[in-house]
């Protein structure tokens, strides 16, 4: 598309168009008074001939008898006769005709009492070399060269015949256009000019205003936006300020509060962990603390979860293959089916803990659903992919998109025994979001499920 996007290319186009369409109504406007000042040259100084030959008929003008002649039949306008009436149309044949001069000769005519029978005005057009121009005058010849056409005005007067002349004639509107083009052009450099630096002066605060708001991330430390520009724009730069600093404040105490929920849950968790060794029986025992373990994982996906906008887990470099490894590891070490293919060391910037977590969910999925899992890492030119495989039931496809939503499970009877409280999927998701990647899950051709994290190299 040839319509910019940035402020100035818009600006600057919308004032050219603006210009252009000024200059061509401007130039409509010129153009028509310019053929209303050429008919004017034309018609007044014929009209007024006539009106002198036909008023005084014996004492005209040497000048107007050279330029004005009675023609007889057959002779052009070029050929000089002494004034006599003639019955014949004297207008060379086939010549294209001006209808607007036609009309303001007879008008100019009437007006002064001279009877008109009828007017014909033709373009004829002239050569450089034409014998013709020998028998006029030479300023009239030289002016009849430069245009190359000449208009011949007939006029027939009742009882009288008819009355000739010829002039030179300029049809040609390319100077006033050339004119007009030079003006555009000038208007263009002084207007443009000062439009493209005032709205690039504009774009650059704003530039900045919307890169600190895609780099703005709670939890990282960033000095306020330098305040320039306009004074809208300042006042734009102002208000973000303010948004950062307050949306900043909540999330700490959004933190603060976090903390305390989980310090008075964990207490009376950790109470009860210790009650529940005076029981006796050791399956009542045994169930106990296995509620108790998912109460306190339960709290901790919770937490985790409400706490991933602001990660206190700094980005540092690890090799993502050694850290897939470790998670399949822990997983066979609890008798688990999880297979892993190697891969090379694969050096990338990530924050471990977290992306260990959502591995570490969907390998837990995996195995709950379809009884173990395999495990693929495939480097990419410009990203990574963690494929996580099970044999599985698989998910409806129409509503794959739902198990990312915390709290959603495809299981509603809420038994322990057939999944979580559905946090596993959102909590993984949240992560990679967060690291720049993505997951998706596709059902597969030869049954169960295929989760693949991608993450940008």
């Amino acid at each position: 598309m040839l319509w910019p996007r940035n402020l100035p290319g818009q600006m600057a186009v919308l004032v050219a168009l603006a210009l252009f369409v000024a200059q061509a109504i401007n130039f409509g406007f010129t153009l028509h008074d310019r053929q209303q000042f050429r008919l004017e040259q034309v018609v007044g100084p014929v009209s007024a001939r006539i009106i002198d030959a036909t008023q005084n008929p014996r004492g005209r003008d040497p000048v107007v008898d050279a330029r004005l002649s009675i023609l007889r039949p057959g002779e052009t306008p070029w050929d000089r006769f002494r004034p006599r009436p003639q019955a014949d149309n004297p207008m060379p044949g086939g010549l294209p005709r001006r209808h607007d001069v036609e009309n303001d000769i007879r008008r100019k005519l009437s007006e002064a009492g001279i009877p008109v029978a009828n007017v014909i005005a033709a373009i004829r057009m002239v050569g450089p070399n034409d014998p013709r121009l020998s028998r006029l005058p030479r300023y009239r010849a030289e002016r009849l060269r430069m245009t190359g056409t000449e208009m011949l005005i007939a006029v027939e007067q009742p009882g009288a015949g008819w009355w000739v002349q010829g002039v030179a004639w300029d049809d040609s509107d390319w100077s006033i256009l050339r004119g007009l083009i030079g003006q555009t052009l000038v208007l263009y450099a002084i207007v443009l000019l000062p439009v493209l630096w005032a709205t690039r002066r504009i774009a650059r605060p704003l530039r900045k205003l919307a890169s600190a708001a895609r780099r703005f991330h709670p939890g990282e430390e960033e000095g306020p936006i330098e305040e320039s520009g306009p004074h809208d724009v300042r006042t734009l730069i102002t208000a973000f300020n303010q948004l950062r600093t307050r949306v900043t404040a909540m999330l700490d105490e959004k933190d603060r509060m976090l903390g305390a929920i989980g310090h008075d849950l964990r207490t009376p968790l950790a109470a009860l962990r210790v009650r529940i060794e005076s029981v006796d029986d050791d399956d009542d025992r045994a169930k106990m603390a296995d509620t108790i373990d998912e109460m306190n994982g339960t709290l901790d996906d919770i937490l985790s979860l409400a706490r991933l906008g602001r990660p206190s887990e700094p980005v540092t470099e690890v090799d993502l293959a050694a850290l897939v490894d470790a998670v399949v590891e822990d997983f066979r070490d609890l008798g688990k089916q999880v297979d892993f293919a190697e891969s090379e060391r694969l050096k990338m910037r990530l924050r471990p803990s977290l992306m260990r977590r959502a591995v570490r969910n969907l390998i837990e999925n995996a195995v709950k659903y379809g009884g173990g899992a395999e495990v693929f890492l495939r480097p990419g030119l410009h990203s990574v992919e963690i494929t996580v495989c099970d044999s599985g039931p698989g998910i409806p496809p129409e509503r794959i998109g739902e198990v990312f939503e915390a709290f959603t499970r495809l299981e509603s009877s809420r038994n322990k025994e057939t999944g979580g409280i559905g946090l596993g999927l959102a909590l993984a998701h949240a992560i990679v979001r967060e690291a720049g990647g993505d997951i998706r899950l596709t059902n597969r051709p030869e049954g169960g499920l295929a989760a693949t994290i991608t993450l940008p190299r």
